[in-house]
Order: structure tokens, then C-alpha cells, then sequence
């Protein structure tokens, strides 16, 4: 079965050079996915005949605007009806693509399929998810990444929040991860039950009584990249600081790996396993490897590709939107969510 992605070509640090590149590669690649190219169609083209690429797999849809990075996004929007991410959004909504991916902003992608796509019912907030690396040691992940969310889409999140972000990891860490029981975990300042601020507290006591949902406790800013849970759910607050930090190291871990004087440093000291061990370290954090993380909460899967995305992230990317929309994740986050107590979903 193929599967269509609307991908925003307009959106990210290094324009629509890279996101072209990135689907005229995957085209050469994968017969089951086919990719709509969302922007300003003369520059498209032109980008398009520069690159080796399937034409069966892909096609043109025109949107002369886009949000910049440095504009409000509600007034963006409102100003450029024709936006490339309202025009993405758009072809799912109207059926021709079933998922979503963009390197652009942030709020915009949230506004935009909010207009054109709803959330399902019962989400009061979407989540902006991110995958951060972990040891593979634990459990029967196919990938060495945890899910972390919410990381910036809702500042202040309450219990019944922090549950519903819950029930919509769990369910595309299922999907994506191959994992059928992915493990679960609230962040917090403690594993005990009772630390945390009182909204943690709170959504720990509903989460254990769901047995849908492989619910461990809370854990500690420590346990994330030990890999001990699949899943770990914060606010948006928390988790964006906790998201910059991971990525602060994994640069300076990259650097360090490719820093001839800093191996040669440490050849001389002897440390030749730590050299090479920076090397894998850098393997583990290559979050170009993944490509997106998903914005729960909506229709269709909506997939947030990091600003600084080059044409192999963005590709991935796309692989993970299709994946998303083919494992009927979205269905299965509807049917978790109509199952919780009515004071949590109301």
C-alpha cells in the first residue's frame, strides 16, 4: 500500500533545497511512499531538475507564502491563507496525503492543523513530542531512542494533561518502536509516588489504576538516557529544558569525535577505548538517524522535523510520517482515549 506525505518544503534553517533533495532521494528508494512537495512550485521545479529522482513518486502542490521563524505564527497564518504548511494540512484534510512533515515552525504547524485537521476528541492540548538516546540494554526496542513529551507545545500542563500525553506516547511508541508494551514513566524530582509538583502527583495516582498503559512510576532526569522506559511525560516547560540540554551535549559529543586534536590527545594518554567511544557515543545522538518527532493530539500524524534538518534528516522524517499513518496510531490513540473516566477526558 503507498502511502502519500505532504512534505512543507519551505520551512527550516537551510530552505527548500534540502527538503527537495531529501524526497528526491527517498523516491529513488521507497515505491511505497509517494510525497507531495509543499512550496513555491517555480523554485521546487527548478530544484527538482537538478536531482536524480522517481517522478512517479512524487509531485508539485503550489503554495507562493510561508511562515517565517521570526513571525508570529497566529498572524502569520492569518495574513498568508495560502501558508505551505496551511496548504500541507490542507491535502490531508482533504484526503490526498495522510500525513504531515515540516522543519518549519513550531506554533505554526500546531495552529495550522488545528484549523485544518481538529484534535481527536478528549485531547485539550496537543504534545510536542522528541526522541532522545538512550542504552539499548533494556527491553525490546528496535531503536535507541525514548520518547520524551510534551518538550514546548504546552508550557503548563494539569494531571489530566500529563495523562492524556500519556495514553498518545504509549501509543505512537507502540506504533513506531515496534514495541507492543512500551513502559511509561512520569519525570519528576523522585521515584516515590508522592514527589513532584501536584499535578505529577496527581496524574501518577490516575495512571496507576489504568491498566491499558504499562505505567512504572516516576523517574528521574538520570533514567532517560539509561534507557529504562520507552515513554516519559513532563510539561512543556520541563521537557524543553530537558531537550536543549540533551542537545547541547550530543554537539559537544559530536565535536569532540571529530576533533583530530582531541583524539589525538587522547591517543597519547592511552585512552584509545575512550576515542573510539566517542564515536559510537556520536552514533547513539545522530537524531538525523530518526529525522521527526510527532505533534500528538490531531487527526492525521503531524510530524515536526528539527529546524536545522539536512536532506537525509528530512527523508527519515518522511519514512516516520508514513509509518505513522500506515500503523493506524491515530485510531488507536481515539479508541484509548474514549476508554478513560469521564472527569479525565471532559
Amino acid at each position: 500500500m503507498t502511502t502519500t506525505v505532504a512534505l512543507d518544503c519551505m520551512g527550516g534553517d537551510h530552505g527548500p533545497q534540502e527538503a527537495v533533495r531529501g524526497a528526491a532521494a527517498l523516491s529513488l528508494k521507497r515505491q511505497d511512499i509517494r510525497l507531495i512537495l509543499v512550496g513555491d512550485a517555480p523554485i521546487l521545479s527548478d530544484l527538482l531538475d537538478d536531482c536524480a529522482y522517481n517522478p512517479a513518486q512524487l509531485s508539485i502542490e503550489h503554495a507562493g507564502e510561508w511562515v517565517e521563524q521570526h513571525e508570529k505564527p497566529r498572524e502569520a497564518l492569518k495574513a498568508k491563507p495560502n501558508a505551505s504548511i496551511l496548504v500541507a494540512c490542507r491535502s490531508v484534510a482533504e484526503g490526498r496525503a495522510q500525513s504531515i512533515v515540516t522543519a518549519g515552525s513550531t506554533g505554526a504547524a500546531i495552529l495550522a492543523a488545528d484549523f485544518c485537521l481538529g484534535r481527536i476528541p478528549g485531547v485539550h492540548r496537543a504534545a510536542l513530542a522528541a526522541v532522545t538516546p538512550t542504552e539499548l540494554s533494556h527491553g525490546p526496542r528496535e531503536d535507541p531512542f525514548a520518547l520524551l513529551l510534551d518538550v514546548g507545545a504546552t508550557l503548563h500542563a494539569t494531571a489530566e494533561d500529563l495523562v492524556t500525553f500519556a495514553v498518545m506516547g504509549s501509543a505512537y511508541a507502540s506504533a513506531i518502536s515496534g514495541n507492543d508494551n512500551p513502559r511509561l514513566a512520569l519525570l519528576s524530582n523522585g521515584t516515590e509516588p508522592e514527589k513532584g509538583p501536584a499535578e505529577v502527583v496527581e496524574a501518577h495516582k490516575l495512571l496507576v489504576g489504568m491498566e491499558s498503559l504499562n505505567f512504572v512510576g516516576n523517574v528521574e532526569g538520570l533514567d532517560i538516557p539509561r534507557g529504562t522506559v520507552d515513554v516519559v511525560v513532563t510539561s512543556g516547560f520541563l521537557g524543553n529544558v530537558v531537550l536543549k540540554m540533551v542537545e547541547g551535549i550530543g554537539e559537544v559529543i559530536s565535536d569532540l569525535a571529530s576533533d583530530a586534536y582531541a583524539r589525538k590527545f587522547l591517543w597519547r594518554l592511552g585512552l584509545t577505548m575512550l576515542s573510539s567511544g566517542l564515536k559510537e557515543i556520536e552514533s547513539v545522538m545522530d537524531w538525523e538517524s530518526y529525522g521527526g518527532a510527532p505533534i500528538l493530539g490531531f487527526r492525521h500524524p503531524v510530524l515536526k522535523a528539527h529546524g536545522r534538518s539536512r536532506s537525509r534528516a528530512l527523508g527519515n522524517a518522511c519514512k516516520v510520517a508514513a509509518k505513522a499513518a500506515r500503523s493506524d496510531m491515530v485510531r488507536v490513540v481515539e479508541d484509548s482515549l474514549a476508554a478513560l473516566p469521564e472527569t479525565i477526558g471532559s
